[in-house]
């Protein structure tokens, strides 16, 4: 069996779906299973439903029958300021379940950030040997950043570790993330609402409006890297994943209406001040990993994966939709 938590979230659902596709059914699914999250899951083949606070106990009963650990439940909210909340469940949470696949002989894929990068002051090289120079912007990112710090001291380790440094990943199922939804799904209502995306003007003299410039990967690419891992179990290590391109705001949204059969219109609005100083206008996965261990996924272009989001969803969506 394959144990999945945050199964109820964006990245998790999408994983579940992925691995239904490819014939495994015999999921234990983990989550807080609030908030409707067992009705995203209606359609998906799964074995069992497992309460995040009994994961732990649970697989001391049932970890003879576990082949792999994919750990992507998190508090993401990155405006949240109660690091308490985030010590709680991102890094006392993950570091008991790397515990329990150290003690059990587990294979361990977990969901870091690129948040952990900060400014990118350091640039974007993954691995461990720049992690004491990083200096994440906010809470969420200190929490996933302090764990990968834990976890490459940690003097034990399980069959297989693999931690995934995600970038800005979109696609269907993000709906209820709401404010941490991405820069497509908002745009998307925007467009419903009034016809009419509205960006952050650049307060950097580098940037011109619209141009900051993110690395967006699309949430087939990531459950792809993630079963490319599981059927790789001789690669351990802290990795980035993101598409390997800085395409622009503007790209992006030109991309939407060009997928929605619209004329551009864009709206540049001033970034507000509480924002500004832990604003990121570059960010690009170093994705060099991808050569370096033969592994053979392409990813799919910004263009394509709009296009891809708006038919397999946002489409069939109304204004009452992104209320």
């Amino acid at each position: 069996m394959i144990v999945v938590t945050g199964a109820g979230g964006f990245i998790g659902s999408n994983l579940v779906a992925r691995l239904n596709r490819e014939g495994f059914k015999d999921l234990v699914l983990v989550d807080d299973f609030g908030g409707g999250k067992e009705a995203r899951l209606q359609g998906l083949a799964y074995s069992s439903l497992v309460h995040r606070d009994h994961l732990m106990h649970w697989l001391d009963e049932h970890h003879a029958w576990v082949q792999y650990v994919f750990h992507l439940g998190a508090r993401t909210d990155t405006m949240l300021h109660d690091v308490a909340i985030f010590d709680r469940l991102n890094l006392g949470y993950s570091q008991d379940l790397w515990q329990a696949c150290s003690r059990w002989g587990l294979p361990l894929l977990y969901a870091s950030s690129a948040a952990t990068y900060g400014l990118g002051e350091h640039g974007f090289k993954d691995g461990l040997s720049i992690l004491s120079q990083l200096q994440p912007l906010n809470p969420y990112g200190d929490s996933k950043h302090r764990f990968d710090c834990w976890m490459a001291q940690s003097e034990t380790k399980p069959l297989q570790w693999v931690g995934l440094k995600f970038f800005n990943v979109y696609g269907p199922g993000e709906s209820h993330k709401g404010p941490m939804a991405s820069v497509v799904w908002h745009a998307s209502k925007q467009v419903m609402q009034d016809g009419t995306v509205r960006l952050f003007k650049s307060h950097h003299p580098d940037y011109k409006d619209g141009e900051q410039r993110r690395d967006f990967i699309y949430v087939d690419d990531v459950t792809e890297i993630c079963l490319w891992f599981m059927k790789n179990r001789q690669h351990s290590g802290l990795f980035n994943l993101g598409n390997g391109k800085a395409s622009t705001f503007k790209d992006l949204v030109l991309a939407l209406f060009q997928a929605m059969s619209l004329d551009p219109s864009i709206d540049f609005v001033d970034t507000p001040e509480h924002l500004r100083a832990q604003y990121q206008y570059y960010t690009c996965a170093d994705m060099a990993w991808l050569h370096r261990l033969h592994c053979p996924v392409s990813f799919t272009s910004l263009g394509d994966g709009v296009l891809d989001y708006y038919r397999r969803e946002l489409s069939q969506l109304n204004r009452s939709s992104f209320l």
